[in-house]
């Protein structure tokens, strides 16, 4: 069985989940506008340009699962995922998606954002297997600090490797699509690298790699798949002359 892994944000969304979550939590009076909205800016900046410190912005991220009730975040949640998220799926996710159930592919996202925000999100998107930075709980309470490994830049290939030990079947050729430099360790992991929509760095080691580079949220989107593998046999059949 192949596998094709799927970033979330920017990638098959044509947003980010864990800055929108951030947003709504202040639009709906969870958090404190002026000091949510300034931090939750500067990490999202810090993360663009590579230089995020995941368990910090993790701290800050989860504190408001500390400050409420867990019931009524869940609920939050529910509201930000049909008021902010649907509307955002790329124009092209669907049919990507389906172009890998068709061949049998097993599918799986895997994202930087922690679990509580983004397993409604891939439950949405009708994929069961979420790879996700993990919150630590104790009990039910959330702790604000990360379970395990984090799920980002070189921490995706290990949580990755993890995830692939626990499954009972041989996995073959592994396709990884994103839209990040931040995912470079492992776009340089996978047997097949796609950029989508890709960040400026990205897009120059894409053309200077040869990996296909696409859209998700174009007129052509519909066709990503269909252009993504005629790209890879192309240079199948290159390197094989």
């Amino acid at each position: 069985m192949h596998l094709a892994l799927f970033d979330l944000d920017n990638t098959l969304l044509a947003g980010d989940s864990d800055y929108l979550w951030g947003r709504f939590l202040v639009e709906s009076g969870v958090v404190d506008a002026d000091t949510h909205e300034t931090t939750n800016r500067r990490f999202y900046e810090q993360y663009k340009a590579g230089e995020l410190d995941i368990h910090a912005f993790q701290r800050f991220a989860l504190q408001p699962l500390l400050d409420n009730p867990l019931s009524e975040m869940r609920a939050l949640r529910a509201r930000f995922v049909e008021e902010c998220i649907r509307p955002i799926v790329a124009r092209g996710t669907p049919r990507l998606l389906a172009a890998h159930r068709a061949r049998g592919d097993a599918l799986a996202i895997i994202t930087a954002t922690n679990r509580f925000v983004t397993e409604p999100i891939a439950e949405l998107l009708q994929v069961g297997d979420l790879l996700a930075t993990e919150p630590e709980r104790n009990g039910e309470r959330y702790t604000g600090a990360i379970a395990g490994t984090p799920c980002y830049r070189e921490g995706k290939v290990e949580r990755l490797r993890q995830w692939l030990e626990t499954r009972p079947e041989r996995v073959g050729r592994i396709w990884f699509y994103s839209d990040s430099h931040n995912d470079l360790p492992l776009l340089e992991h996978v047997d097949h690298p796609v950029a989508v929509d890709p960040d400026e760095t990205l897009a120059e080691a894409a053309g200077e790699r040869g990996w296909p580079v696409v859209s998700l949220r174009g007129e052509d989107a519909e066709d990503v798949f269909e252009r993504v593998a005629a790209d890879i046999e192309s240079q199948n059949r290159t390197a094989k002359k």
